[in-house]
C-alpha cells in the first residue's frame, strides 16, 4: 500500500470530557494510524490527551460524522488538526476496528461501542455489533448465559432511547429463551415492564410450568409496586400482564396459596373454581371451555428450547384434557367436531381402550424436553398419556410420577418399550405407617381389585428387553414384591440407583437376589425393609471377574458388591443385627452417604468403617458413642450432614469400653481415646449444612462446633440436648444461613423465639415440640413470611382464636401447621385457619379444645389439603366426613382421624371408586381409662386411653385393611 501524502493526513485530537484520572506524568500521547496493529492500550488510555494522525480519506470513507466534518463546508473540513471529545476507549477501538483490526466485543463494552458506532456513523460496527449480539444470544448452553440480566436491561433501554432497532427484538428473544434462569437473578426486579410483557407473549417463552411464570410476575411485581402509585398507571396494567398466565394449568395448592395475595387474589379465585369444575364434571368443563373460545387457556406452553416440562399438582388434568392441550402443536387443522368427538369418546371409555385423538397423530416433536413431571396425577389414564409423549418428547430422559397410585408396573414396564433413551424414573408414592418391623400387628385384611390391564399388558409382560433405565425409585410401593424385583433386576440390569424405601412387600430374600443381578449398582435405599442378612451377604460377596472393570485398590473386600457402594440408607431395618452390621461396614469404603438411623448399630460395626469421602452420615437412634463417632469425623473431613439424635450413648461416651465391649487396643487403632469431644473435632474437620444432635449435646458442644456451623441450613435438636438460653438467643449468629429450626424438649422463651423468627431472614420452618418455659403469644408478633411449615406441639397450651388470627397475619405463606394442646380453640378457629392460610397442604390439628366439635366442614376451603390429621378435637365428625373429604379434596392423600371424635360412633369407609386421591386412612380406637386413686368422682376421672389403629391402604392392585396395637 503506498504511503499516504501529507495531505491526506489530519491530527484528531482526543479528549475524554468525563475523565476522573488523578495527575499523571505524561498529559498527552502521539500515535499513529500507520501502526494501528501496535498500539500499546494501557499506556495510551493513562494519558488525558491522545493525538491520532489518521488518512482522511479512511475516516471519511468509513464513518459518516468524519465525512461531515472532513468532506463538508464545515470550518474544520481544511483543517489539519480537529478535536473530538468523546470516551477514550471507546473511540480508540472504534479507530481500530475502522482501520481492519479484529474487535473483541464483550457484554460490557457492547453499548459503549454500539453508542460509538451510532455517533460516528460507522455502519460496519453497526452491522458488526447486531451480528455479535445476535449470535450471542442465540447459542445454547452455558455460553448463552454469558450476558447478565443487567446487560439486557441496559441494551433494551439504550435501544430504545435511541431508536436502535434490532436490539428490542433480540433482548425480548434472548429473555424469553431463558426466562427460568433470569427470573432467579437478583437484577430481575429491574427488567422494564415494557421487555417483561413482550416476554411474556413472546412465543419462545420458556418456562418449567405456568407456576414459575406466575411467580416471576408476581415478584416483580411486588418489586416495582412503587412505580403502580402513580397517577400515570392504572390497576390493569399488572392485571393484564397476570392475564397471561394460563390459570387452568396452575397447581391447585399454588392457585388456593395465592388468594391473599394483593396482586393475584382475583385471578387465584378464577384459577381455583376453574380447577375444581374440571376435577368434578371434566366432560362438561371442556366443552364449555372450548365453546367459549378459551382453548387457548388449555394450551401447555412448550418450545424447541424447553428443557424441563413440569406439569405436577395438577389434579385438573385427565387424558382428555391433556390431549386437547397438545392438540395445537398438531401439523393438522383443529376443528370443532373432531375436538367434540374426542370428549365423547373420552366420556365413553371401556377398561384400558383409550383413543388417542387423530388430531395427535402428526404433531411436532420437542426433543430439547428431557424432563417432564406429572407428580400428583390422579385422573390420567397413563398408557394413553405415554403414547401423547413418545410423539412430542422423543428425547425424554426423566419422568418423575410420584403419588401416583394407578402408575402400575405393567406402565412402567410399557414406558421402557415406547422411550428407549429413558435413564430415571421416579414412582414415589407415601410410605406405609403399618411397617411390618415397626408395629405390632393384630390383623391384616387384603382385598384385590379386579384386573383391567387386559391381554395387551401380558404381550408387554413377555416380550419386555433390556433398559437403558440406571436410577429408579419405587419409595413406599406396597404393590410390588419379590417377583417384580426379579423381573426388575431382569429388565433393569444397568440400576446404578434404587430405592425401595419403605416396600413392605418384599423380602429379605428378594433383595439379595436383586443385589446379585444388578452389578452396577452403588447407591440403595432399603431403609423400612425387611432388608437383613441374606442381602448384606449379597453384597459383601464377590462379584463376578469376567466382563467386568477390575477395581484397583489396596483394601481387601475391593471385589465385594459393597464395595462399590457410594449410597447405603438402611435406616429403621429391624431385621439386621450387630454381627451382619460389622460385615457390611467392613467390605464398605466408598461410601459418600450412609444411614443407619433406628438399628442395632454400635461401636463395634461403626469402627470397622474405613472410608474416608462420606458427606452425609445418619446414625440417629443407634447405641453408637463419641469414640466411634470421632473415628468416623476424623478420616472423613468432608462430612456436610450429621444426624446423632436419640443416641444414649453419646451421654456417657465411654460406657462400651467399660463394658469391655471395645477394647483399649481397638481404640488406640482407631486413632481415638477416651475423653476426646466429639463436637470438637466437628468443628476442627467439617462444614455441616444439616446437623442433628441429641443426648450429649450441650451450650459448650455448640462452642466447639465453631466454625463447622457456620453455613447450616437445618438443625434439629432432641431429647437428651441441652441447648441453652443464651446459646439460642445468639443463633442467628452461630448459623445465620438456617431455613429449618426443629427443637424437641428444650427450655424455651418468648426471646428466644423473637430473636429465631426476627433475626434468621431466611427461615422456612419452624419447629417447638413439647418444649418447656414461658412462652406467650407475644412470641408471634413478628414478621415471617418467608416460613413455610409451623410445628407448635404441646407448647402453646394459652393459643385462642384471637392468637390464631395473629399467626395468620405474622406467617400468612404456610403450607404446613401442625398444632396439638391448644386447649382454648374452638369450631371458629377453622375458619381463622381455611381463611388465614388456603394453600395449605397439611394440616395437623390434636387435642385442640373443641375445633371439631360442631363438624370439620370449614377445613374443606383449604382445596389443596393432602395431609388432614385430626385427632380428639371435639366429638362432632360426621359419618360421611371421610367419603366428603375425598370428594372435595381432590389432592388429599393421606387421613388420620380418632374414633373419639366421630359423633355417630365411626365413618364410613369410601369405595375405590370414590377416594379419589386417598390413599392412607388411619383411624385411632381408644378405650376408657378410670383413674383407681379418685374413688370418689369416677366419672370426672375417666379419659381415652389408646387401644389400636385402623389403617386402611390403596395401592394400585388392592385394599389393605390392617390393625396395629400402636398410635401410628
Amino acid at each position: 500500500m503506498a504511503s499516504a501524502s501529507i495531505d491526506d493526513l489530519v491530527i484528531i485530537e482526543f479528549r475524554d470530557p468525563l475523565s476522573t484520572q488523578p495527575e499523571v506524568s505524561q498529559k498527552e500521547i502521539f500515535i499513529s494510524t500507520s501502526e494501528v496493529h501496535c498500539w500499546n492500550l494501557p499506556l495510551i488510555l493513562s494519558c488525558p490527551i491522545v493525538k491520532v494522525q489518521a488518512n482522511r480519506n479512511r475516516l471519511i470513507e468509513e464513518s459518516s460524522y468524519f465525512r461531515g466534518l472532513l468532506g463538508g463546508s464545515f470550518r474544520e473540513s481544511c483543517l489539519d488538526c480537529i478535536s473530538v471529545d468523546w470516551n477514550l476507549e471507546t473511540i480508540t477501538n472504534v479507530l481500530k476496528f475502522m482501520y481492519g483490526c479484529q474487535l473483541d466485543l464483550t457484554s460490557k463494552n457492547f453499548v459503549k461501542l454500539l453508542e460509538g458506532a451510532l455517533f460516528f456513523g460507522v455502519e460496519s460496527l453497526l452491522l458488526e455489533c447486531k451480528s455479535w449480539f445476535s449470535e450471542t444470544t442465540s447459542s445454547r448452553g452455558l455460553r448463552s448465559l454469558q450476558i447478565t440480566v443487567d446487560d439486557i436491561v441496559e441494551i433494551w433501554n439504550f435501544g430504545l432511547e435511541n431508536a436502535v432497532g434490532f436490539t428490542a427484538e433480540i433482548c425480548t428473544d434472548y429473555l424469553a429463551k431463558n426466562f427460568m434462569w433470569a427470573m432467579y437473578c437478583s437484577s430481575f426486579s429491574d427488567v422494564p415492564y415494557d421487555l417483561l410483557s413482550s416476554c411474556v407473549e413472546h412465543p419462545h417463552l420458556t418456562v418449567d410450568s405456568e407456576r414459575h411464570l406466575c411467580e416471576a410476575l408476581l415478584v416483580w411485581l411486588a418489586s416495582n409496586a412503587e412505580s403502580f402509585k402513580h397517577p400515570d398507571n392504572t390497576e390493569m396494567d399488572y392485571i393484564n400482564i397476570l392475564r397471561k398466565v394460563q390459570l387452568s394449568l396452575l397447581p391447585l395448592w399454588f392457585a388456593a396459596g395465592k388468594r391473599r395475595d394483593c396482586y393475584f387474589s382475583k385471578l387465584a379465585d378464577e384459577s381455583c373454581n376453574g380447577i375444581l369444575n374440571l376435577v368434578n364434571d371434566p366432560s362438561t368443563t371442556l366443552r364449555c371451555i372450548l365453546r367459549h373460545g378459551g382453548f387457548q387457556n388449555l394450551r401447555i406452553r412448550l418450545t424447541e428450547f424447553m428443557e424441563r416440562v413440569d406439569l405436577s399438582d395438577c389434579p385438573q388434568i385427565t387424558t382428555a384434557f391433556l390431549q386437547l392441550a397438545l392438540c395445537s402443536y398438531s401439523t393438522e387443522p383443529l376443528l370443532p367436531e373432531r375436538v367434540e368427538q374426542s370428549l365423547i369418546e373420552h366420556q365413553n371409555l371401556v377398561g384400558d381402550k383409550y383413543p388417542i385423538s387423530r388430531c395427535l397423530v402428526q404433531s411436532f416433536s420437542f426433543e430439547a424436553v428431557h424432563v417432564l413431571d406429572i407428580s400428583k396425577w390422579s385422573g390420567v389414564h397413563f398408557e394413553a398419556a405415554i403414547e401423547l409423549f413418545c410423539k412430542l418428547f422423543p428425547s425424554l430422559r426423566t419422568l418423575k410420577a410420584s403419588y401416583c397410585l394407578n402408575f402400575r408396573m405393567t406402565t412402567l414396564y410399557y414406558l421402557v418399550q415406547k422411550f428407549s433413551l429413558v435413564d430415571e424414573v421416579d414412582l414415589t408414592v407415601d410410605v406405609s405407617p403399618a411397617i411390618p418391623m415397626q408395629v405390632s400387628t393384630i390383623s391384616t385384611n387384603i382385598e384385590s381389585y379386579r384386573d383391567l390391564s387386559g391381554s395387551s399388558y401380558k404381550m408387554i409382560r413377555d416380550e419386555l428387553s433390556l433398559s437403558s433405565i440406571t436410577k429408579l425409585t419405587l419409595k413406599g410401593r406396597s404393590d410390588i414384591n419379590d417377583m417384580d424385583l426379579e423381573r426388575i433386576s431382569s429388565v433393569f440390569a444397568s440400576l446404578s440407583h434404587l430405592n425401595i424405601k419403605g416396600c413392605t412387600s418384599v423380602t429379605d430374600v428378594g433383595i439379595s437376589k436383586l443385589i446379585c443381578k444388578c452389578m452396577e449398582l452403588h447407591s440403595l435405599v432399603v431403609s423400612d425393609t425387611r432388608f437383613g442378612r441374606n442381602s448384606i451377604l449379597s453384597l459383601c460377596s464377590s462379584f463376578p471377574s469376567e466382563g467386568f472393570p477390575v477395581v484397583h485398590c489396596e483394601q481387601k473386600n475391593s471385589t465385594s458388591f459393597a464395595f462399590r457402594l457410594q449410597k447405603l440408607n438402611i435406616g429403621g431395618c429391624k431385621s439386621v443385627d450387630e454381627t451382619s452390621l460389622l460385615l457390611l461396614l467392613s467390605h464398605t469404603f466408598r461410601l459418600k452417604s450412609l444411614c443407619m438411623r433406628g438399628t442395632v448399630l454400635a461401636d463395634d460395626a461403626l469402627c470397622n468403617f474405613f472410608g474416608s469421602s462420606l458427606e452425609r452420615v445418619d446414625v440417629s437412634d443407634t447405641m453408637v458413642s463419641e469414640t466411634s463417632l470421632i473415628h468416623i469425623i476424623r478420616r472423613n473431613p468432608g462430612l456436610r450432614l450429621f444426624k446423632a439424635r436419640g443416641c444414649r450413648n453419646l451421654c456417657h461416651g465411654g460406657s462400651r469400653q467399660e463394658e469391655g465391649k471395645l477394647t483399649s487396643e481397638v481404640l488406640s487403632y482407631h486413632g481415638c481415646s477416651p475423653g476426646e469431644d466429639m463436637y470438637f473435632e466437628l468443628g476442627r474437620k467439617c462444614m455441616l449444612e444439616e446437623a442433628a444432635f441429641g443426648w450429649g449435646f450441650s451450650p459448650f458442644s455448640l462452642k466447639h462446633l465453631g466454625p463447622a456451623i457456620k453455613s447450616l441450613r437445618a438443625i434439629a435438636v432432641g431429647l437428651g440436648a441441652s441447648f441453652g438460653h443464651y446459646e439460642l438467643t445468639l443463633l442467628h449468629e452461630t448459623c445465620p444461613m438456617l431455613e429449618s429450626v426443629v427443637l424437641h424438649f428444650q427450655v424455651i422463651s418468648d426471646v428466644i423465639v423473637k430473636s429465631i423468627v426476627e433475626s434468621l431472614k431466611h427461615l422456612k420452618v419452624l419447629g417447638l415440640c413439647y418444649c418447656l418455659g414461658d412462652l406467650s403469644s407475644l412470641s408471634f408478633y413478628f414478621s415471617m413470611p418467608s416460613l413455610r411449615k409451623l410445628r407448635l406441639e404441646r407448647v402453646t397450651p394459652w393459643m385462642k382464636n384471637a392468637d390464631l388470627v395473629i399467626l395468620t397475619q405474622s406467617c400468612p405463606n404456610l403450607i404446613e401447621l401442625s398444632l396439638s394442646g391448644c386447649k382454648h380453640l374452638n369450631s371458629e378457629s377453622q375458619r381463622i385457619i381455611s381463611n388465614g392460610w388456603p394453600g395449605l397442604i397439611s394440616i395437623h390439628l390434636e387435642e385442640c379444645g373443641e375445633v371439631t366439635m360442631n363438624g370439620a366442614s370449614s377445613l374443606f376451603d383449604c382445596k389443596a389439603i393432602e395431609d388432614l390429621s385430626l385427632r380428639h378435637n371435639g366429638c362432632g365428625i360426621q359419618r360421611s366426613f371421610v367419603v366428603d373429604a375425598a370428594s372435595k379434596l381432590p389432592m388429599l392423600r393421606k387421613l388420620s382421624l380418632d374414633l373419639c371424635d366421630a359423633n355417630e360412633g365411626g365413618f364410613d369407609s369410601p369405595s375405590c371408586a370414590d377416594r379419589f386421591s386417598l390413599s392412607i386412612i388411619k383411624i385411632a380406637r381408644c378405650k376408657q381409662w378410670r383413674c383407681p386413686f379418685n374413688l370418689q368422682k369416677l366419672d370426672d376421672c375417666r379419659r381415652p386411653l389408646h387401644k389400636e389403629t385402623i389403617i386402611l391402604e390403596w395401592n394400585s392392585k388392592e385394599l389393605r385393611t390392617t390393625v396395629v396395637k400402636e398410635r401410628v
